[in-house]
């Protein structure tokens, strides 16, 4: 079944409309390495929009910045395109400025302060979606939930999320919004692709039973499901840290993985058997699975966004969905795994046939 980028889907428990893909804006500026300079990212920008799309991605720190510049030149008065019509979403907990310990973390003096910059940055005056970005394992969730509902009292933000922070954390923080009357969380931001399916233990199943909507990073996880990784990679020597490209990043992480170079072989095989690129398949396996509301691509140019736009045509049969999840899968662990097995089945219901709705 086809999609395109203005078949909108709602986002967790919110009526709110987002495209099926989200543009991810880490590339915008090239502070970091590797990203588009501004007119490569107007194009990209352009690109997306022109399609229908409608989910912008991107965070305080991104790029030192110049992401959330970038955005808020391409979407003034100038920039020819019309803000409303956008779901500008951004991101804080990322340290600012370094050696100032209060301009980093969860707390309120944080939040208040990032969101203030964002919105200068953006050249806007709300934020449709704010993330938190980091979980810091020190600031109370009271203090986090009442800040955030606070910003939305004040119209500065419409919905509040959640990024990077534990399944049980999570679960609390919408126990004690819906408890307190305060503004619930509406989307979880984790990695989730082919590669890196552990969200499938926990944070997936807990998101869609508290209302979060899933909202994938790094879907191609990092460049390795599009297959520009060989086994050569494997005892490469440039990839130490501080490097300045991509692939020095992915190697330094270890991401090049034997296991991962597998998975990536499947993804290649299937690509071929559909004449589509791996890149299309990697992010159509993503982006068909019922829990996911809209993976966020990454581009650096407008022929890579393109290309990875296409996965919304993307086919694929229930066998190659089996190849791929096989490839993939991962032990879910306990108690998953033991819920699952045939004696607990047996020790609960016996022979009863029980149709679950859910």
């Amino acid at each position: 079944m086809s999609l395109t980028l203005d078949t909108y889907r709602l986002l967790g428990r919110s009526g709110l409309r987002v495209s099926p893909l989200a543009l991810g804006t880490a590339t915008f500026g090239t502070e970091w390495g590797w990203g588009a300079e501004r007119d490569e990212a107007r194009r990209l920008f352009d690109l997306y929009v022109e399609r229908g799309g409608n989910f912008i991605d991107t965070a305080n720190t991104y790029t030192d910045g110049s992401s959330e510049r970038l955005l808020g030149e391409f979407t003034g008065a100038r920039g020819g395109v019309d803000r409303e019509s956008l779901v500008l979403a951004t991101k804080y907990t990322t340290l600012r400025r370094p050696g100032d310990p209060n301009s980093g973390g969860s707390h309120r003096k944080s939040l208040f302060a990032s969101v203030e910059a964002s919105l200068r940055r953006l050249n806007t005056d709300y934020l449709d979606l704010l993330y938190l970005h980091v979980w810091d394992f020190t600031t109370p969730v009271e203090e986090i939930l009442r800040g955030m509902d606070d910003l939305v009292r004040q119209g500065k933000i419409l919905y509040v999320a959640i990024s990077n922070a534990p399944a049980w954390q999570v679960s609390r923080m919408q126990a004690i919004a819906d408890l307190r009357g305060w503004s619930p969380l509406v989307a979880l931001q984790i990695e989730y692709n082919l590669i890196e399916r552990t969200g499938e233990r926990d944070l997936i199943p807990m998101a869609r039973e508290m209302g979060l909507g899933v909202v994938p990073y790094s879907p191609l996880a990092g460049g390795v499901l599009t297959g520009k990784y060989s086994r050569d990679d494997l005892t490469a020597t440039d990839g130490a840290p501080g490097g300045s490209s991509r692939k020095n990043f992915n190697l330094a992480l270890g991401t090049v993985t034997e296991r991962n170079l597998a998975v990536a072989d499947v993804v290649k095989e299937v690509a071929a058997e559909l004449g589509r690129t791996p890149a299309q398949v990697g992010l159509a396996w993503t982006l068909r699975n019922p829990a996911v509301t809209a993976p966020v691509l990454g581009a650096r140019t407008p022929a890579q966004l393109e290309g990875n736009l296409g996965a919304l045509e993307v086919d694929l049969t229930a066998a190659q969905l089996a190849r791929l999840d096989g490839a993939s899968r991962i032990g879910l662990g306990f108690p998953h795994d033991m819920l699952a097995g045939d004696h607990i089945r047996r020790v609960t219901a016996g022979d009863l046939r029980i149709e679950s709705r859910r």
